[in-house]
C-alpha cells in the first residue's frame, strides 16, 4: 500500500510534514493545503514558505490549487513548475461554506457543463501532471455517476476519491458503494480517502477492496501519527517518540512565528486531533486550550505527558 497525508488546512503545514517525516512511518506523497491564486501577486508568505524546496527536502510534495478559473490554475501550476514541482493536485473536495459558495472545491461539482470546459483547458495547456482530489457531489452521490464520465475524458496522474457529498461534511459514513462503482467505472488510478482511524478500519476496508494500493490518510493521521507505523509493523505509538515529534513541531513554529499567541493557536489546533492519545486527557486539554502563555502551555503538556499513558491499542 502507497500511503499520502492529506491537506488539512493550518495543520499540515511544512512544519508538520516535516516533523512527521522525521518520527513516523515517511508518506509515499505529501499534499499541502490548497493555495488560491491572487490576483496582484503570485504566493502569500505562508503559502511561499508551505512549498519553497529548501522547506520540503525529501520528501515528495504536491501543492494543491483551489480555483475554478482556469487560467488561474494554468498560471499558479506553471509558477510551481518553476520551482521544480512535476506534479499538482486539483481541491474538488473542500466542503467549506465559504469555499463552496465561491463554486470552488466541492461547490464546483454541481457546474458539471462549467467543470468539463475547465478541465478540458487546464489538462491542455498545463505543463504538468494533475491529480484530482474529489467529493461524489454536492448533494446527492447520483451525480457522481455524470462526474465519473467527465472525469474518464482525461488522464489524470490519479483521482482521489472522498465517497461524501459535500452536504455531508465529514457527518455520515463514506459511501463505499459509489467507490465501488468507481473502480469499474474509472479510467484513472484510483486513491481511496476517507475515516481511516485506526488498523481495524483499514483491514476491513482492504479486505473489501484488496485492489486498491492507494490510500490518503488526514485526520486518522492527526490524530494518532503512529497510524501507518502500527498498520505496517503492528507497532504502537510510543510516548518518547510522540515527545519527540510534539517538540520538533513546537520549537520550529516558536523559531518563525512572533508571540505566544500565534504559537499557541497552532499547537492547540494539533492537540484537538491529538489529545484522545491519552487517559483521563480531559483536564488536561482544558489546561491546554486556557494557556495563554508558552509557560503555562509547556507546564501542562509535562503533566500530561508524565501522568498519563497512551491508550492507542
Amino acid at each position: 500500500m502507497k500511503y499520502y497525508l492529506a491537506p488539512l488546512e493550518g495543520v499540515t503545514t511544512y512544519i508538520y510534514r516535516n516533523a512527521y517525516d522525521e518520527c513516523f512511518y515517511s508518506m509515499d506523497k505529501y499534499f499541502t493545503p490548497f493555495i488560491v491564486p491572487h490576483q496582484n501577486k503570485t504566493f502569500n508568505s505562508r503559502e511561499l514558505n508551505d512549498i519553497l524546496p529548501e522547506h520540503n527536502k525529501g520528501l515528495v510534495t504536491i501543492p494543491q490549487i483551489l480555483t475554478n478559473n482556469s487560467s488561474d490554475f494554468i498560471r499558479l501550476a506553471k509558477e510551481l513548475k518553476d520551482f521544480g514541482y512535476t506534479e499538482v493536485n486539483l481541491n474538488l473536495g473542500c466542503p467549506s461554506g465559504t469555499v463552496v459558495s465561491k463554486g470552488k472545491g466541492s461547490g464546483f461539482l454541481a457546474k458539471q457543463e462549467q467543470l468539463d470546459k475547465f478541465l478540458y483547458e487546464i489538462f491542455e495547456q498545463s505543463e504538468v501532471a494533475i491529480s484530482v482530489k474529489t467529493r461524489i457531489g454536492k448533494e446527492s452521490p447520483d451525480e457522481f455517476y455524470k462526474l465519473i464520465e467527465i472525469f474518464n475524458k482525461y488522464n489524470m496522474e490519479e483521482l482521489i476519491i472522498h465517497p461524501r457529498v459535500q452536504t455531508d461534511f465529514y457527518k455520515n459514513t463514506p459511501n463505499l458503494s459509489v467507490f465501488s462503482d468507481a473502480i469499474s467505472l474509472s479510467k484513472n488510478r484510483l486513491c481511496y480517502n476517507g475515516d481511516i482511524f485506526t488498523k481495524t478500519s483499514y483491514e476491513t476496508f482492504y479486505a473489501q477492496f484488496p485492489m486498491i494500493d492507494t490510500m490518503m490518510l488526514g485526520r486518522g493521521i492527526i490524530a494518532n501519527p503512529g497510524l501507518v507505523n502500527q498498520i505496517e509493523h503492528g507497532t504502537f505509538i510510543d510516548k518518547v517518540n510522540l515527545r519527540k515529534f510534539h517538540d520538533r513541531i513546537y520549537m520550529d513554529y516558536i523559531n518563525i512565528m512572533s508571540g505566544d499567541r500565534n504559537v499557541l493557536f497552532k499547537m492547540k489546533e494539533l492537540w484537538f486531533y491529538m489529545i484522545h492519545l491519552f487517559s483521563n486527557h480531559e483536564k488536561y486539554a482544558k489546561k491546554i486550550k486556557k494557556s495563554e502563555k508558552l509557560m503555562d502551555y509547556e507546564k501542562a503538556v509535562n503533566s500530561l505527558f508524565e501522568e498519563q499513558e497512551l491508550v492507542v491499542r
